[in-house]
């Protein structure tokens, strides 16, 4: 339980290095991740500065759970990452602040990702990934971050709009998501007074931010052009005179998982539906194009692994493509793409805010700072993960699973834990499954990358080629 500050607390050490004006800044910047898992050796609760702001880093699992779930009421969402976040999330599930009004959008939005109704567009993602992963070049260089990023949104669209998106709109979200997450990662670790003046890259950064509003705004309007007829059908379907759109009637596969939102009975306005649109977008695209890229990096690089990936992938489908039903029976598969997201985060550093005066681990945390928590910080601890740098996908077996689940963050945990796990899931099984049985070798085409944080812990360089024979 959360202490109160009736005794003296241990005093919180400060990190070594910071700087007037920027404190920390220009480590972060710079080599992010080295400065956040060093913070380790300084003790469980660490002091840095964002510009002139402090920050306190956990750097105890067990700290962050009870920040999360125990303690949750005093330590809402918030901190520089999600004012960062909001610039181009507005207040969607993800961001909003705590109480009723996440409470009521999390509700609204719980339906759209029951496993009922992903499996009824389980089958459609299978056939968009299949269709583009088959259209790749044999053996030509692809970027993969680039690569994998695409597919993912190709396939998170599908799910989410239905199969008759414009095909126009999927390049231009392609085009736009980098650079925004370059921006907001960039207004999270730089002073507030910075990203305010009026510099070229704020006012890019804007513009991109509103462009991504308007092609939300288009994908919203034509997903309910398409859907409506369907309504109009189902509803005429029992009546004397036939309705007039039913020819154009769809299914509910082809409606997407957003028409359970637009059909709310409480519905939401055009604003949160934006808000919400861009808040899936940014959880379903660029954490899952990044996972998938690493994994199949780790698994070019480890035959043993991709010999018993492409060993369970036959034994269960033999000589057919992938169907949704097949996902449950590939464990080997999940423990591949588990480890991939230990390894490389895919988030490194996520705020909280202080909600009042708090002593955690002994230490005091002051009324309004913001508390920072790292997935990737907690996922190398050697502590839970024995040689953590090392790509073990054994070590999420039943019977070592058990202690590595406490520091294993990277979908959070208590009430904000992240709403889409599940679609996650089921979206890396798709698109790792689909790229093995489609491509029968694949191999590294440029040096070892490097891990590099951005939102996302993504491969600073990364090209694969995937070739149609195996002895290629």
């Amino acid at each position: 339980m959360l202490n109160a500050p009736t005794t003296s607390p241990t005093p919180t050490p400060t990190a070594p290095g910071g700087l007037p004006l920027i404190g920390h800044g220009l480590r972060l910047v710079r080599d992010p991740l080295p400065f956040i898992t060093s913070l380790r050796a300084y003790g469980s609760v660490v002091r840095i500065r964002i510009g002139p702001t402090p920050a306190y880093v956990i750097t105890d699992p067990a700290l962050t759970r009870q920040v999360l779930v125990t303690d949750a009421a005093h330590f809402p969402k918030g901190g520089r990452y999600y004012d960062a976040l909001r610039v181009f999330l507005g207040d969607g599930v993800a961001t909003v602040t705590d109480g009723d009004t996440h409470l009521r959008n999390r509700r609204l939005m719980q339906p759209m990702f029951s496993k009922a109704h992903i499996a009824e567009r389980g089958n459609a993602m299978i056939d968009q990934v299949r269709t583009t992963v088959g259209a790749w070049p044999a053996a030509e260089p692809r970027d993969m971050f680039a690569g994998m990023n695409e597919i993912t949104l190709a396939t998170f669209l599908v799910a989410v709009f239905g199969t008759d998106l414009p095909r126009g709109l999927e390049g231009e979200f392609t085009a736009l998501m980098p650079e925004i997450m370059k921006g907001t990662i960039r207004q999270v670790v730089l002073p507030p007074w910075i990203t305010r003046l009026p510099l070229p890259g704020n006012r890019a950064h804007a513009d991109r931010v509103a462009r991504l509003r308007s092609l939300i705004d288009r994908a919203i309007d034509h997903h309910a052009d398409v859907t409506a007829p369907a309504s109009a059908a189902a509803a005429g379907a029992s009546g004397a005179e036939a309705c007039p759109h039913a020819s154009r009637a769809v299914s509910r596969q082809q409606a997407g998982l957003f028409q359970t939102l637009l059909g709310a009975e409480e519905q939401l306005g055009r604003r949160q539906l934006q808000d919400e649109a861009i808040t899936l977008l940014a959880g379903a695209i660029e954490t899952t194009g990044t996972t998938l890229a690493w994994a199949l990096y780790e698994i070019a690089e480890n035959p043993a692994v991709e010999r018993r990936l492409r060993e369970e992938l036959a034994s269960v489908c033999e000589d057919r493509p992938l169907r949704y039903d097949d996902l449950d029976r590939l464990p080997y598969a999940r423990r591949v793409l588990q480890e991939a997201i230990r390894k490389y985060g895919p988030s490194w550093m996520v705020t909280r805010t202080a909600a009042r005066d708090a002593v955690l681990g002994g230490h005091l945390i002051p009324a309004g700072a913001d508390v920072v928590w790292s997935p990737y910080l907690h996922q190398h601890d050697s502590s839970y993960f024995p040689d953590p740098d090392t790509f073990d996908p054994d070590r999420w077996e039943a019977d070592r699973a058990a202690t590595a689940r406490g520091p294993f963050l990277a979908f959070g945990d208590g009430r904000r834990k992240c709403i889409g796990e599940n679609f996650a899931w089921v979206e890396l099984h798709i698109i790792l499954a689909t790229v093995l049985q489609v491509w029968p070798r694949l191999k590294p085409a440029s040096r070892p990358p490097r891990p590099q944080a951005v939102i996302t812990v993504k491969p600073d360089a990364l090209a694969m080629e995937f070739h149609p024979d195996p002895a290629d």
